[in-house]
């Protein structure tokens, strides 16, 4: 680590808030291990690495890992950015859900085009549970791991016709496992990683969770959470991540040919809408992306937003935009012309 980068760790630049219940103060901004697996493209070890301990540097203290990202490759960069600095100083989270069988290559059509060649078991059994935290610690190369979330219980991930048989394994299975492994202080707290609103209420309902990290359901673009979830976040104290603040991309690139949505290229009345929200930010000039990560900050039950970086200058770009200022004439503006939910809470 350079003098700089000592320099900036020293002082971190980014606020820290209460994660729920589980006791652990986080970082605003965490840092999303996702493109250290090789999201869309290759990444080298050098630079993925050199991300995350610029994340860190910054005051990022709140990394986010899962078995899935890369088959196992992001957690095993991770921990070598982990083994550079004083373990104590950051909160590790990555999921369960998923195991690695080494003994089978892995199949095509991941969006992790390199990563490991394991396959990927989907496995929310109590076993298939325990045997995946275990292969965490190893690819972390660590003892302990502050959070574990049950990952992609999700109809998104399994459909509408599995997701009832994978709900009740995942709360008979995974759920009984992780409240075993709270109960013996080995992690400080659980609960569940899914891209549907829905279901973290589900999961609310069903069990005692401390935090839960919605990815895409709450943004300057959509606000589905906003009307049950997060409400009933806040009653029961459960500490919100949120990810994909940006949508998969299109509100950190703009309206413009080949924008991400979900995934996938985003379709017209997506591109129209984020059309709309651009022309209001630059009204007042500000960025997009900069009143994204502003506005997902902006509500109570918010302790932190989970973003993905490949390299240290993505970090960088994300640490200014949240100390850049934004007008509260843009939030008002943004809800006349309706594009905004009128009961969202805005950054005061």
């Amino acid at each position: 680590m350079n003098q700089q980068q000592s320099s900036d760790r020293a002082t971190p630049a980014l606020p820290r808030r209460r994660l729920g219940r589980t006791g652990l103060d986080v970082s605003v901004l965490g840092f999303g291990t996702a493109p250290l697996g090789d999201l869309f493209g290759l990444l080298d070890d050098a630079t993925a690495i050199s991300a995350a301990e610029r994340a860190f540097a910054l005051g990022v203290n709140l990394l986010d890992s899962s078995p899935l990202y890369g088959h196992g490759l992001a957690e095993h960069r991770s921990g070598t950015a982990l083994r550079r600095l004083p373990r104590d100083e950051i909160v590790v989270c990555t999921k369960v859900g998923r195991w690695m069988d080494p003994f089978h290559e892995r199949g095509s059509g991941s969006n992790f085009v390199g990563g490991a060649p394991h396959r990927a078991v989907v496995d929310y059994s109590y076993d298939g549970t325990m045997r995946s935290v275990e292969q965490s610690l190893l690819r972390l190369g660590t003892d302990r791991i502050e959070l574990l979330l049950i990952h992609d219980v999700d109809i998104w991930t399994h459909g509408a016709d599995a997701i009832e048989a994978r709900f009740r394994e995942a709360m008979d299975g995974a759920y009984v496992a992780l409240d075993k492994l709270r109960s013996e202080r080995v992690v400080k707290g659980i609960g569940i990683g899914v891209n549907e609103a829905e279901m973290c209420v589900r999961f609310a309902k069903a069990g005692t969770f401390d935090t839960m990290l919605l990815a895409g359901r709450y943004s300057l673009l959509e606000q589905p959470a906003l009307a049950e979830f997060l409400p009933l976040a806040q009653q029961q104290n459960i500490g919100m991540m949120l990810g994909g603040v940006f949508n998969s991309g299109i509100l950190a690139t703009g309206a413009v040919a080949g924008a991400k949505y979900n995934y996938k290229d985003a379709p017209p009345d997506i591109m129209q809408k984020v059309a709309q929200i651009e022309r209001v930010c630059r009204a007042h000039d500000v960025a997009l992306p900069t009143a994204a990560l502003h506005f997902a900050l902006g509500h109570p039950a918010v302790g932190s937003l989970v973003l993905g970086a490949q390299t240290p200058q993505e970090v960088e770009r994300n640490v200014t935009a949240l100390s850049s200022p934004v007008p509260s004439a843009l939030w008002r503006d943004l809800k006349a012309e309706r594009l905004l939910d009128a009961d969202a809470p805005v950054p005061a």
